[in-house]
């Protein structure tokens, strides 16, 4: 058993679906397919269930998972104490993100950092993707997690992962059951509803309005809101149903929401990114996050980052 296996197992654990879990490991699906294969052959037992719609641990997973977390763990905080012993990194880091980006767990990237570099002094922001491209151009932001592939012209960026967006409504509501036959909604459909959605600074509303637009609709924004769970909230009371991120749709909160799929669209798809202020010596402190954003696996689909 690699520590690789034991990552791709908990990708797969956690996500219950081998092409999200492929998304996020930075790995081709055939490629993370064959490393569980590899390591069921070497334990001599099934760790997954499969069946076409979902994919669960079966016992023999169960009991492997508290071991992969601890050797993942174990490899994190030796690579951090050989850092700590051989680079003492001073300075700030500003750092700014917009809220679930689904691809990056910046809270936990910030808890390794500060672990590495326990002298610099770290400052986050929580924002808008526009505004954290806008901040992060002017100088303000080192470093950002975005929801855009747009307006960020020259600054350097990398692709962190994609996915399609799914409308969220209400079980009630009439697209609910109208789109129950084949759990798809036309665009057509969508003409004259009300919809929940984020305030203009988010990635998703920018490229909302713009899917629609390019579909000929024609939609009235009820409420808008700054935060995912209220989002959620909202729809769930049939004030307006949403089009957000897929795996937005698989949080707790929208358990009890119909998920529908929107028709495929060029350009429709929801893309995180990683952007910074400037091509960053070697020494200061954002270019060694994303040194050890690039160790934690963030797949390489660099446009101008890297140095």
């Amino acid at each position: 058993m690699d520590l690789r296996q034991m990552e791709y197992l908990l990708a797969v654990a956690e996500e219950r679906n081998f092409t999200r879990a492929a998304e996020l490991a930075g790995i081709s699906q055939s490629g993370l397919s064959s490393a569980i294969r590899s390591l069921e052959e070497e334990l001599g037992t099934a760790l997954f269930d499969r069946t076409t719609r979902r994919v669960e641990l079966t016992e023999a997973g169960l009991a492997l998972l508290p071991y992969a977390r601890q050797m993942l763990a174990q490899a994190a905080a030796a690579r951090d104490a050989v850092v700590m012993a051989s680079r003492e990194v001073t300075g700030s880091l500003r750092i700014g993100a917009e809220q679930c980006l689904g691809f990056v767990d910046v809270a936990a990237l910030l808890e390794r950092f500060h672990r590495r570099h326990p002298r610099v002094e770290t400052h986050f922001t929580q924002a808008g993707s526009q505004d954290l491209v806008a901040m992060t151009r002017a100088g303000d932001i080192d470093v950002a997690f975005v929801a855009t592939a747009k307006h960020l012209g020259a600054l350097p960026h990398r692709t962190l992962g994609q996915e399609s967006l799914v409308l969220l409504a209400a079980p009630d509501h009439p697209l609910a059951a109208r789109g129950s036959a084949r759990q798809e909604i036309a665009w057509r459909q969508l003409e004259g509803e009300d919809f929940i959605d984020f305030t203009a600074s988010w990635g998703v509303r920018e490229l909302n309005e713009d899917t629609l637009a390019a579909h000929g609709v024609h939609r009235r924004v009820r409420c808008t809101v700054n935060d995912v769970h209220t989002l959620l909230d909202l729809v769930s009371r049939g004030l307006g149903v949403a089009i957000v991120p897929r795996h937005v749709a698989a949080k707790p909160q929208a358990a009890g929401l119909r998920v529908l799929n929107l028709p495929e669209a060029t350009g429709s798809a929801w893309i995180v990114s990683v952007v910074s202020a400037s091509r960053d010596r070697v020494e200061a402190p954002s270019a060694h996050l994303l040194e050890l954003l690039a160790d934690a696996g963030a797949p390489a689909e660099s446009r101008s980052l890297a140095g």
